[in-house]
């Protein structure tokens, strides 16, 4: 735990280029057949505090999955950097849509451009997250997550970056959504709400 740690510091300290992108680009899903699996919150983030921006955690039968914009090819780049915040009333608690009494989750994710959303033969490892480096529960406070592309990420099923390298050289080749997802029990993207009012702030989301 305390090397993990030692690395994200220093990997916090290098260079990096400018935040991903505006609040606008990015989507709260995802969307698939037409059908948004996110509920009871808008298409798109709310912009600020300052150069940030925020999700208002629904109430059930609301739930945020997946949030993400397009980044294209992550070819040559070396991690995912997100800095957030969870402002929450006393005793509001974030709970996973699938799993009421598990912790809820967060994970750095990108998905791989073409993707059928069915999880079946190819597609099993067009989708990939950082589950290594997952934070749970998500309690408030400010937070800081760190996913190096060299890490052992997991694809929908069965591949990770281990087993099936040659899929995750391509899915980073040909990646095309980049973001976050919030989940627990049944699955890391399946969906988390609040048990009364909270925010979800995304201070920065960098990709180095």
């Amino acid at each position: 735990m305390l090397r993990s740690s030692l690395i994200a510091v220093a990997l916090l300290g290098a260079a990096a280029p400018a935040d991903a992108a505006p609040a606008s680009a990015w989507t709260i899903g995802p969307i698939v057949d037409g059908r948004n699996a996110s509920r009871g919150v808008p298409l798109h983030p709310a912009p600020g505090p300052g150069s940030g921006w925020h999700i208002d955690l629904p109430l059930p039968p609301g739930s945020v999955h997946y949030v993400t914009f397009r980044h294209g090819s992550l070819a040559g780049k070396q991690r995912l950097v997100l800095r957030y915040r969870i402002e929450a009333a006393p005793g509001v608690r974030i709970v996973p849509a699938t799993a009421p009494g598990s912790p809820a989750v967060i994970t750095l994710y990108f998905q791989r451009a073409g993707d059928d959303w069915s999880g079946d033969g190819p597609f099993e490892a067009f989708r990939w997250y950082a589950t290594f480096a997952s934070q749970a529960p998500l309690t408030p406070g400010d937070h800081v997550m760190v996913a190096p592309l060299t890490g052992d990420w997991t694809a929908v099923v069965r591949s990770s970056a281990r087993t099936n390298p040659l899929a995750f050289r391509a899915a980073l080749a040909n990646a095309d959504q980049v973001g976050f997802v919030l989940g627990g029990g049944s699955g890391y993207g399946h969906g988390v709400f609040a048990t009364g009012p909270a925010r979800l702030v995304v201070t920065s989301f960098r990709v180095e």
